[in-house]
């Protein structure tokens, strides 16, 4: 077992210990799988107050440890095996532990996704080590980045530093509300309204969701199954033309085909007519 977890040591004084539904999360490099990982059992029901973990790992050897171990440390805790699951939970979370091997989405855009509609904290724990897998996932959005395998202690500390530069930020609007401009167009996630050039625009709901993720991350090309899994919350299920059909149907609202780039084999990002 790697020392990451030979370590734990007796709880802290925090007041608050127990962790909500378990999922074995993150995996071994190169992993693929063919159908999302289920639901581990839950260990407790979450303490009120406490911090709250996402650990995104779907390999339950380093994950159920893990879990246990942040619990006795006074965290609630919840698991998640797949990027499409952590861009759906980390909703709820204060802090997430993300892996980067994953086997539906890759580790980097999750964390993309994740920091597009959110300042929450992220630490990549993950055994790629290269600088260039650090640069890249610093770039992407994480705040810090620890290679497996690793103390335990030093992820508590790592934890708590990053916890500390976020409670000394200014007190500004959550990010997950923080209206986005993109030329004349201007979305509200708060509101749940989008503006054109000081016109209201009739979008349905997954429309305004597919439009806040592209204008949110300007120059950022958005793959199509990461699209599927933080739109329509599943990155498994083939749905043939669904993203073209919507995007189509967006660039008419938007009145030129222009607003939404199709970058050919990858995905779309937003443009600048």
């Amino acid at each position: 077992m790697n020392r990451q977890y030979a370590d734990l040591v007796a709880p802290s004084p925090r007041r608050h210990r127990s962790h909500g539904p378990l999922v074995p999360a993150g995996h071994p490099a190169g992993h693929s799988a063919a159908h999302p990982a289920q639901p581990a059992p839950a260990y407790g029901a979450p303490g009120a107050g406490a911090l709250h973990v996402l650990v995104v790992e779907n390999d339950p050897r380093a994950a159920d440890p893990l879990l246990q171990g942040l619990a006795r440390h006074g965290y609630a805790t919840h698991g998640a095996t797949t990027g499409a699951q952590a861009l759906r939970g980390h909703r709820e979370a204060d802090l997430v532990l993300l892996d980067l091997d994953l086997p539906d989405l890759d580790g980097l855009e999750v964390c993309r996704g994740i920091r597009a509609v959110s300042d929450l904290p992220i630490i990549a724990v993950t055994a790629r080590g290269s600088e260039l897998d650090c640069v890249l996932c610093l770039q992407a959005g994480s705040d810090d980045y620890l290679v497996k395998p690793y103390g335990f202690r030093e992820l508590l500390a790592r934890m708590e530093a990053v916890l500390r530069r976020v409670r000394v930020r200014p007190a500004d609007e959550p990010a997950a509300g923080r209206v986005v401009s993109h030329g004349p167009l201007r979305i509200d996630p708060g509101a749940r309204t989008a503006v054109l050039d000081g016109r209201p625009l009739d979008l349905t709901r997954k429309e305004f969701d597919l439009l806040h993720l592209l204008a949110a991350q300007p120059g950022t090309v958005i793959p199509r199954r990461q699209i599927m899994a933080q739109v329509w919350d599943d990155a498994w299920s083939p749905r043939g033309r669904t993203v073209d059909t919507h995007v189509g149907t967006l660039r008419g609202k938007l009145g030129s085909s222009a607003w939404i780039v199709t970058v050919r084999g990858v995905g779309f990002r937003i443009g600048s007519p």
